[in-house]
C-alpha cells in the first residue's frame, strides 16, 4: 500500500515492450500455484429436497430493465387489469425484451425502483395480486415443434421475453440467430457452485421439459447434436 502508484504513458506506446511484457507474464503465470481453493460442495443440504411453489405475493414490483439493453416500454397504464403472463411492456430495439405479468391483479403505479443489480431509480410496473392468478388468453400452446420453421421458434422466444438468468439477462432471441453454422449444442447443468442444487433438481423433476427445450434450440440453430452437460456429482441427475 506504501508503493507510489505508477502511470503508463499511453501517448508513447511501444508495441514490442507490451507484446514482451505479456508473454513474460505467460511465462510464469503458473508460478507457486498449486491448484487454488476447491471449497466442499456441500450439495447435500438440498439435493434430495423437492422444488416448492413460492408462496403468492399480494403484490409485485416488475421492473422494465429484465435484461441488458433498453429497458422495455410500458404498453398498460395505472388502473389497467392484467392476467398471468399478458404482455405488460414491449421491447424497445433489437437488444432489448418484452416483459410479461406473473400475476393477475391490477396495475397499481408506474414509477422507479430499486432494482436487485442496477441500483435505484429503475422504472418499474407495480401489480397488486387478486390471488387469483388468471392465465392469459395469450399462453396457449404455438404448435408442434416439428411444424414450427426455425424463425417461428425464434420469434416465440423474442415475444415471450426470454432472457438468460445470469447477471446480464441477455436475450435469448439474440443468441438464436448466430449467423454462423453450429456444430452442438451444450446444455450446461453442471452447476459447480457449492450449495445450489436448482439445476439438479430441474433435471431431476422436468426432464421432459429439458430435452424439449434442447430439442428446439437445435431446430433454430440448425445444430445436428445437443448435449446435455452434468457433473458427476449429480449421476441420479
Amino acid at each position: 500500500l506504501a508503493q507510489p502508484v505508477q502511470y503508463r504513458d499511453y501517448s508513447r506506446i511501444s508495441h514490442k515492450e507490451i507484446n514482451d511484457y505479456v508473454k513474460n507474464l505467460r511465462e510464469r503465470r503458473f508460478s507457486g500455484y498449486y491448484g487454488g481453493v476447491h471449497p466442499s460442495e456441500r450439495k447435500e443440504i438440498t439435493e434430495d429436497i423437492p422444488l416448492a411453489k413460492f408462496p403468492e405475493p399480494e403484490q409485485v414490483i416488475i421492473p422494465l430493465s429484465m435484461h441488458v439493453g433498453k429497458p422495455a416500454v410500458p404498453i398498460v397504464k395505472v388502473g389497467d387489469h392484467v392476467n398471468v403472463g399478458q404482455k405488460i411492456a414491449e421491447q424497445d430495439g433489437f437488444i432489448s425484451c418484452c416483459i410479461h405479468s406473473s400475476v393477475s391483479g391490477t396495475v397499481t403505479a408506474i414509477e422507479p425502483h430499486t432494482h436487485p443489480n442496477k441500483g435505484p431509480g429503475v422504472m418499474s410496473i407495480v401489480i397488486r395480486s387478486d390471488g387469483n392468478d388468471t392465465p392469459d388468453e395469450s399462453v396457449k400452446p404455438a404448435g408442434k415443434l416439428e411444424d414450427l420453421t426455425p424463425d417461428e421458434i425464434v420469434e416465440i422466444v423474442k415475444e415471450k421475453g426470454i432472457t438468460g438468468m445470469g447477471g446480464a439477462g441477455f436475450p435469448t432471441y439474440v443468441k438464436l440467430k448466430p449467423n454462423k453454422p453450429i456444430d452442438a449444442v451444450l446444455l450446461n447443468g453442471c452447476e459447480c457452485e457449492p450449495v445450489l442444487t436448482a439445476d439438479h433438481r430441474v433435471l431431476l423433476e422436468y426432464p421432459d421439459s429439458v430435452i424439449f427445450g434442447l430439442q428446439a434450440i437445435m431446430k433454430a440453430v440448425n445444430a445436428p447434436k445437443g448435449y446435455i452437460v452434468i457433473e458427476d456429482n449429480k449421476p441420479d441427475a
